[in-house]
């Protein structure tokens, strides 16, 4: 099975780019999109609907034009869910997740310390994250989680990262949060197969200045053995992000 993720910083605008023909090209099974800045209603063109893929949006209530996720299912799912259960995020339109039998992958967008937010939003949201992805350990299923997290964990995810303190996503208290997520049962994904310092996802400052990892799938530990490659495409430019790409050992 191929999961596919990428922010996109708007998915009309990425298609302008030649998004939207690279993408279904991929052969992934599953295509997780981020910060789409898109509803589903809004997408005029028909190239956003491939015959091969259902397509599920999950939009901002208020504004479709900021936030938005999006997944493209080769294999209908047995359940699509919006949202987390959080009153506070929910409408904003941040998470959608795809459940198969004995799999759930989810598209998420953790809300961005760089935006014009109250900054205390971004922990605020990834501390209610937390308790939720623990209490959904207990299920007998295991997760998939594909995002633009804006969370770097290690030095070496993070270029120049001996030299700055103000690098989006590096503080202690973020670095503190994702290491305990992986402490206790999950993983990241592209870690499993791919231990090079030089892979970044994310450059939000231009291609020109210092680049960061901080988009991957974060995955239950049920599911560290059955990851058998992993890359970030680098030679396509559709956003400030690299789309991230992970084959696992899986059959949905």
């Amino acid at each position: 099975m191929k999961v596919l993720s990428l922010v996109v910083e708007g998915l009309e605008r990425a298609r302008e780019d030649g998004l939207v023909p690279w993408v279904f090209q991929q052969d992934a099974d599953i295509i997780c999109l981020q910060d789409t800045q898109c509803s589903e209603y809004s997408l005029t063109s028909n190239d956003f609907f491939p015959s091969e893929y259902h397509a599920y949006f999950a939009d901002n209530y208020d504004d479709h034009r900021t936030n938005g996720v999006a997944l493209y299912c080769r294999e209908m799912p047995k359940a699509i869910m919006f949202g987390l259960g959080f009153m506070d995020y929910d409408p904003l339109g941040l998470y959608i997740q795809a459940d198969y039998p004995e799999l759930s992958v989810g598209s998420i967008l953790v809300p961005s310390i760089q935006s014009k937010d109250d900054p205390s939003r971004k922990m605020h949201f990834l501390n209610q994250l937390g308790g939720h992805l623990q209490k959904v350990r207990n299920k007998k299923r295991e997760f998939i989680l594909c995002g633009g997290w804006e969370l770097a964990w290690q030095p070496r995810d993070a270029e120049e990262s001996g030299n700055r303190l103000d690098i989006p996503g590096f503080s202690s208290e973020e670095r503190d949060w994702l290491g305990s997520l992986y402490r206790a049962g999950y993983t990241d994904a592209f870690r499993q197969v791919d231990h090079e310092d030089d892979d970044f996802t994310w450059w939000p400052e231009g291609d020109d200045k210092p680049g960061l990892r901080t988009d991957t799938q974060i995955i239950s530990d049920g599911l560290a053995e059955r990851v058998t490659a992993a890359y970030v495409e680098g030679e396509e430019a559709f956003s400030s992000h690299a789309p991230v790409i992970i084959e696992y050992d899986l059959n949905l």
